[in-house]
This record gives C-alpha cells, structure tokens and sequence, in this order.
C-alpha cells in the first residue's frame, strides 16, 4: 500500500533513511511518498536488483531537488522470500514493487500454475525485464550427480516455500513424475542457507534459478568445489518451446566460477520487475525514468546488469500488461 508523508514544520527522521528537511524546504510540494520492492534472499541478485533500483531513485530526487524537479519518492528493498512471495504480496497491497521470474509473472497473470493455479492476479503489471536467470544445478563435487536425473535419491533442497526457487522445482518434480519421496531428503531452505548446508554435506545439490554470476552460488563452487551441471536432458526439451515463452536455452560461460571449467548448457527465465495496476501511474514513470536516465550506472552496479538494453528490457519475458505509467515514459522516449 502507498504511503504518504506530509512534512509541515519540523524535521523527521526517517526510518528508511534519515532525510532532513530544512523550514526552508518545507512547502506544499514537499509530500514523501514511499515505495517498497519485494526483492529475495540477502546474497541473491535479487536483492542487488532491488536496492540498485532505490539506489537510482534516491539519485533522481536529489538531482531533481537541484533542478527544481521533485518527484519526492523514497524506497526501501527488503529480503524477501522471492517471486511468488513477492507477487503476492503486491496482490495484498502489502509491497508497491517486486521482482520475479517471468514464468511466475506469466502463471499469476493467467492463473495457469503453481499457487496461481485458478488464482489469476489480473491486476498484476509488468514494468520492465531485467537480468537472464539460468536454472541452475549446483551439486558437490563428491555426489555423482552430472545431471537432472541423478538427483533421484540424493539429498537436494527444493527451495523455502513461496519462493520462486520452490515452485519452479515443484512444477519440474511433476513433470518428471517425482514427489519429495523420490529425494533421500527434500530439504526446504532459503537461498541463504543453502550453499552452506552443501558445503557442510547436509545436502549434495540444491536447483537454483538465479542470474550470473551470484554471491550465493559461489560460496558453494570456490569455497567448497561444488559444480554446476548440464541440464539439456528431455525434461529440458520439453519445457523450451514455444507454448513457454518465458522459457530459453542459456550458457553459464567458462570460468564464471572457479569450477566451470567448461560452458554449461541449461535453460532458463528472465528476471522481470512487476507491480500492480493499482500503483499510482506517477510513481510507476519516476521509477523507470530514474532507472532508464541513469542505466549506464545501473548496468554498474552489479555484474548480472551489464549488458542490459533499454529495448529489449520492454518487452523481453513479459507476459502481462506493461503498467501504464511505463508506456507513457517509454512512449515519451521512442522506445515504444
């Protein structure tokens, strides 16, 4: 739910931030409005997408103030549990902003799987794509695991509930025929905990969509040998094709981390930024202007971002309809 703050005489400090406000600057035009974004676990790019996001925010209120043009939107970007976490959250007025996989943007838009089998959120809009995210299979060096079919029997973790990590293993396991019975143990840890538990042999893999490269995966592949595995197997094949638009063939190159070796072949989503139809248009426009003005800065502000491009971030992995106040800034720009 959007919040907002009117400012009359005193100075307040701001729990997202403590911004001081001098009498001087205090005038009708001085309103704060507050944003959150759903993000993901700590170590994840999500989480790096969504206070990079704040991050440029911030920068275009404080350039703007300079120049007479205020906007006067503050954020914040907690960890979250993820995608469908997030999605639902924005459902519940609960978080203005959030990010997640595209496939999830796709079932809550047609209400075609996971939790949102037969739930459509048809309120729920998309802003812009970000980073590609590869599926991910991350298994110990010991395990004997080379693939999606060895990990029947193992030790794996299935991701924490309401993340997008779960359902995403949880419509893979279906597909396959599996139910947790079919895994020596189905743990259910957060993307947090779960490199540690590897590394610790309390699992021997865990199945990640996640962008490249990322902190939590790392800890796993240079701190403890662990290796990420094709994954092209007929599963895979089944999945990339065009009734799964939100799906594509990907490569995690050579040296992305200490143990790859090789390319691995997989596939996978894009990381999308959605919001809802109920957000203010206004706010919807600030925030793309202040990422789209200042993406040479984003691409910088992790390595996943590099090579983002304006053109194809309005329209690639998005399945539900752009939010009205990203039409009106991309149409204003050409991009449209």
């Amino acid at each position: 739910m959007l919040k907002k703050l009117s400012f009359t005489t005193v100075a307040f400090g701001l729990a997202a931030g403590a911004f001081m406000l001098s009498a001087s600057g205090v005038d009708a035009a001085s309103k704060r409005q507050f944003i959150a974004i759903g993000t993901g676990g700590p170590t994840g790019v999500y989480f790096a997408t969504g206070n990079a996001i704040c991050r440029l925010v911030h920068k275009e209120a404080a350039e703007g103030r300079k120049k007479g043009r205020k906007h006067g939107i503050r954020c914040s970007a907690p960890s979250t549990g993820g995608s469908n976490y997030n999605i639902q959250q924005i459902k519940d007025g609960e978080l203005e902003f959030g990010v997640a996989q595209s496939d999830w943007q796709y079932h809550a838009y047609n209400g075609s799987g996971g939790p949102w089998k037969g739930k459509a959120f048809k309120k729920v809009r998309a802003v812009f794509s970000v980073h590609p995210e590869p599926i991910q299979i991350i298994a110990r060096g010991d395990s004997g695991i080379n693939g999606w079919d060895d990990l029947k029997g193992k030790k794996v973790n299935i991701g924490n509930p309401g993340s997008g990590q779960r359902g995403t293993m949880e419509l893979l396991m279906k597909q396959a025929g599996w139910t947790k019975k079919s895994f020596k143990l189905a743990a259910e840890l957060t993307s947090t905990e779960q490199s540690k538990a590897l590394c610790d042999g309390k699992i021997d893999a865990y199945v990640y969509t996640v962008g490249v490269p990322n902190a939590g995966v790392s800890i796993a592949t240079d701190g403890c040998g662990a290796k990420i595995v094709n994954f092209n197997n007929a599963l895979a094949k089944a999945n990339v094709t065009s009734k799964k638009p939100y799906y594509a063939w990907a490569t995690i190159p050579k040296g992305t981390y200490k143990t790859t070796t090789s390319d691995v072949t997989t596939w996978g989503v894009k990381a999308s930024f959605v919001t809802s139809a109920d957000v203010p248009e206004n706010v919807v426009y600030e925030l793309v202007r202040a990422v789209f003005e200042n993406i040479a800065d984003f691409r910088k502000l992790h390595p996943a971002f590099r090579n983002l491009d304006p053109k194809t971030m309005i329209k690639d992995g998005l399945s539900a309809p752009l939010h009205k106040g990203a039409v009106k800034y991309y149409k204003e720009k050409g991009l449209m």
